[in-house]
């Protein structure tokens, strides 16, 4: 047990779980309302500027099983403290980031805090008695849309009457905040008798084909749909993407069990959730931009 503490009490350690998962949420819709000032905020253009969203999304989608993979091999407590580390330093590059490339990388960092969230539900099933721990993972699992929601209104109101770069700093505090929490209240729980080794090229080639993927479809429009460009990053997109399905297959200790996932049950699961996740992310990025056009546009 790495640094395991024997007199945790449960009721607190879902409360700082819970809190780290609110607060890894929030980074994901913290610049939201920001969206259509942030080309003039950092002299950029509009689909470079949605970047600084996709990036974040963009980094939790990779970090999410490779955080879970590290948690079984490393031990949960210890990874744990570690997802906490980009989270505080993308936050303290954003704040100080002059423009949208360093914002780009600082938001990327923030997204790697988002590993926190199935870590956390691994932990309360090695620590909690089976008569909590459906009630604790349903928290862990809700705080992903209170952080969601909370970022909204919190950065418009932050917005509205101080520098956007404050939205940074508390994200920062926050941060330390649950580090601390979880340093000192957390134990370690159980690691995974045979972990085995970690898929380094499943991580790689996920991240490889979701980046060409995003990259093509929010640059395609101004590079142009047809351009070489654009046309060359979606074959890039499919064949890594293809290989990287083919190597999950094969490989003994794959990041992603494509098998499991290929359940009619899972399946039917992760696709609901893609698509409320879509549904989700579509509006919050939509819906701001009209509130924020101006009224003779009659939508503003």
């Amino acid at each position: 047990m790495d640094g395991s503490k024997p007199d945790a009490r449960p009721g607190g350690v879902v409360g700082v779980l819970a809190l780290a998962g609110i607060v890894a949420a929030l980074m994901q819709t913290l610049v939201v309302p920001l969206i259509g000032d942030l080309p003039r905020l950092l002299d950029t253009t509009a689909s470079n500027a949605s970047w600084v969203i996709t990036a974040t999304l963009l980094a939790g989608a990779v970090a999410t099983p490779v955080a879970g993979r590290l948690g079984d091999t490393l031990g949960k407590r210890r990874v744990l403290l570690v997802s906490v580390v980009p989270l505080v330093a993308g936050s303290v590059v954003c704040a100080l980031a002059p423009s949208v490339v360093p914002m780009i990388v600082g938001r990327g960092l923030q997204g790697l805090g988002m590993g926190v969230v199935p870590l956390g539900i691994s932990l309360l099933r090695d620590i909690l008695p089976p008569e909590r721990l459906g009630g604790s993972i349903a928290l862990m699992s809700a705080s992903m849309g209170v952080g969601g929601a909370l970022g909204l209104p919190f950065s418009a109101a932050v917005a509205e009457n101080a520098s956007w770069r404050v939205l940074f700093w508390v994200a920062a505090g926050l941060s330390l905040l649950v580090g601390a929490l979880i340093w000192r209240l957390v134990p370690a729980g159980r690691r995974a008798a045979a972990p085995g080794r970690f898929d380094l090229p499943g991580a790689l080639g996920l991240g490889t084909g979701l980046v060409a993927l995003l990259l093509a479809v929010s640059k395609g429009a101004s590079w142009g749909w047809g351009s070489a460009t654009t046309l060359g990053l979606f074959a890039v997109a499919v064949v890594v993407l293809l290989a990287w399905g083919a190597w999950e297959l094969r490989t003994p200790d794959p990041l992603v069990d494509l098998r499991v996932t290929a359940r009619p049950v899972v399946l039917m699961t992760n696709a609901a959730s893609v698509l409320v996740g879509f549904a989700m992310y579509a509006q919050s990025l939509v819906v701001p931009q009209l509130f924020q056009l101006p009224e003779a546009t009659g939508y503003g």
